[in-house]
């Protein structure tokens, strides 16, 4: 397979997945928002440092003297100055999946370039309120979750299905991690019954945010507590959003493709940094150090992986500044990585 071809499927796989992932963290931080007490608050300038867009959304909105609401989330949904953006990713996602639509299923091209158009004929209603935006995210996830089961149950296990699960999972991972930091963004009030039962509500919003809610009840138990939650979404090995399993699933990923072994050793270092974690009574700023971490390693990962399976005939040239789309996609990994 051609390194060009390769690289249009791995990220084909991560636009995929950080569209219905950024749907996810803007519904998150919503049912945070509702589900807070009066004393507390939310920090909007913090959320977009834990997505990583702070300095992207200073560059393009330098204008706005602080963040609020109704611009971040127009900047996370639909702004084309975002390569985050969820507009930005299906409309990437789209055009990877039309210069490659030989190796995929036919139906697939059909399912994302429909998703491309809902979510730009749709993305202008978010911003009528939350309830309207919720709708919207919602058809973006249901969708998404419609391409995911359409390539899983009809495209056959070859390295091009490998390529798109490896970016997925990786994406997946890493946008887990962000999920999970949105707590960080919280100023709990000073009573602590208050703060207790406002700690309660954003760790089950974050539960759901990542449809996890249920399982969480059923493997770990019916009390939300902030460490078994946390314990659960970055180490538990069955549930398929945890950082653990989405390693798990990178490796195996990776062990079917040739010459891995410098992206192995990237995902087992991984795998010992969450698995060596101490996450009982951890405070906020100590989580967004280990989170910080995570996502580090998560960048190096992909770091591997570009260097070995899209870019590796560059070096044997001695041209390693990538083509085109090389480029366009590492700006991204800079915010994600």
């Amino acid at each position: 397979m051609l390194s060009r071809v390769a690289e249009t499927l791995y990220w084909l796989g991560r636009y995929l997945e950080r569209a219905e992932n950024t749907a996810r963290f803007i519904n998150s931080t919503t049912q945070v928002l509702l589900d807070l007490p009066r004393d507390a608050a939310f920090g909007w300038d913090v959320l977009l440092k834990v997505a990583g867009l702070d300095h992207v959304f200073a560059k393009h909105h330098p204008q706005l003297a602080q963040a609020d609401e109704d611009s971040i989330v127009s900047f996370l949904i639909e702004d084309e100055k975002n390569p985050g953006s969820i507009l930005s990713g299906i409309h990437n996602a789209r055009e990877n999946a039309r210069t490659v639509r030989e190796v995929l299923p036919m139906e697939l091209w059909e399912r994302i370039n429909s998703l491309f158009l809902y979510i730009r004929d749709n993305a202008a209603r978010a911003k009528i309120g939350r309830g309207p935006r919720n709708d919207v995210l919602q058809g973006v996830i249901g969708r998404l979750e419609s391409i995911i089961g359409l390539l899983v149950g009809s495209m056959s296990r070859d390295v091009a299905y490998q390529l798109i699960k490896l970016g997925r999972n990786i994406e997946r991972a890493d946008m887990t991690t962000r999920i999970v930091d949105v707590n960080s963004a919280v100023r709990l009030p000073r009573d602590p019954a208050l703060a207790s039962v406002a700690t309660e509500r954003m760790w089950i919003s974050t539960l759901n945010a990542l449809s996890a809610y249920q399982m969480y009840r059923r493997h770990v138990g019916v009390h939300v507590v902030a460490n078994a939650v946390v314990d659960y979404l970055l180490k538990d090995p069955h549930f398929p959003r945890t950082v653990l399993q989405c390693l798990a699933e990178v490796e195996g990923c990776l062990s079917v493709l040739p010459d891995h072994t410098d992206s192995m050793r990237r995902v087992r270092q991984a795998w010992r940094r969450i698995e060596q974690m101490q996450l009982d009574d951890l405070k906020p700023t100590v989580l967004h150090e280990y989170l910080d971490q995570v996502q580090s390693d998560l960048g190096a990962i992909h770091t591997a992986v570009a260097k070995q399976y899209f870019h590796l005939h560059q070096q044997a040239n001695g041209n390693g500044s990538g083509n085109g789309h090389g480029e366009a996609v590492g700006q991204i990994q800079a915010q994600t990585a």
